[in-house]
């Protein structure tokens, strides 16, 4: 795992090596099952990486998983810390033995086999949250990154059924950050798009006019770029019905508009303090 460490993000699962295209169906499969609190680190192994990966010799036989002539797809999660956990999973159509192996400190601590690999998969969050999520109280940094990791799934796949664990995310239980439905939906959009625009910034600021010159044009213009990448999500948020905007009450809908402005003023703020 320590290879493939410097490629990862905690939190997310990411692939090893780039994907071809017959692993694109499999690798969205995987990423809409498996749930990672923000500290685990988690590896897809497509058949070019997964290969590479062998059992222990004294113990190949009980874990040898896929014929070595079948394309095999693996992936592989840790837990780090003093008493560091592995799960090794193979989730390929062609194992005999699809299943989750799980290791403690090089010893196998005791093996997951299921019929098939898609079964497999829609078992392995109860696996992974058992014996790799961190069980201590998490922060409100780890619940916002949590969060805000499963809507960038949500938006990769353009589909509403990715597993999350609704007590540890604030957009579905705001109480969490001590906040209510409303302020939770546009703190999900604005530390979203942040992050985006901190990935990328040369991409989202080279529309805007440059700084210098007339500051009342380049802030209009932040301002109309903010509200169209705020209205996309909220329209995401809709049509994948991920919350239900009809059944705001009166106060709601009226802090949804300040929210909106406020968000879309904050957002404008930001992008104009980035380089063009």
């Amino acid at each position: 795992m320590s290879l493939f460490i410097p490629r990862l993000e905690k939190g997310k699962l990411t692939p090893v090596n780039p994907l071809q295209e017959q692993d694109i169906p499999i690798f969205k499969s995987a990423l809409a099952s498996v749930d990672l609190s923000p500290g685990l680190w988690a590896a897809f192994l497509p058949p070019s990486a997964a290969a590479l990966i062998l059992p222990p010799a004294d113990a190949m036989e009980e874990l040898v998983r896929i014929d070595s002539d079948k394309p095999s797809y693996k992936i592989i999660i840790q837990r780090p810390g003093k008493e560091s956990r592995i799960l090794c999973t193979e989730i390929s159509e062609y194992a005999h033995r699809p299943g989750i192996d799980i290791f403690q400190e090089g010893a196998l601590l005791g093996s997951f086999n299921y019929e098939t690999h898609e079964i497999c998969l829609e078992e392995m969050t109860k696996a992974v949250r058992a014996h790799a999520w961190e069980k201590d109280k998490w922060s409100r940094e780890d619940i916002i990154a949590y969060t805000v990791n499963w809507f960038e799934k949500v938006l990769s796949l353009e589909q509403a059924d990715v597993s999350v664990e609704e007590k540890r995310s604030f957009f579905h239980s705001p109480t969490l950050i001590q906040t209510n439905r409303v302020d939770a939906l546009f703190r999900l959009l604005t530390a979203f798009l942040n992050l985006r625009f901190q990935a990328d910034p040369e991409n989202f600021t080279a529309s805007l006019p440059d700084k210098i010159g007339n500051g009342e044009d380049r802030m209009s213009a932040c301002n109309a770029l903010a509200e169209s990448y705020l209205l996309d999500l909220l329209n995401t948020v809709r049509s994948l019905a991920l919350l239900d905007f009809k059944k705001f009450t009166g106060q709601e809908e009226k802090k949804f508009k300040t929210e909106f402005t406020r968000s879309v003023r904050k957002l404008a703020s930001d992008l104009d303090k980035m380089d063009s």
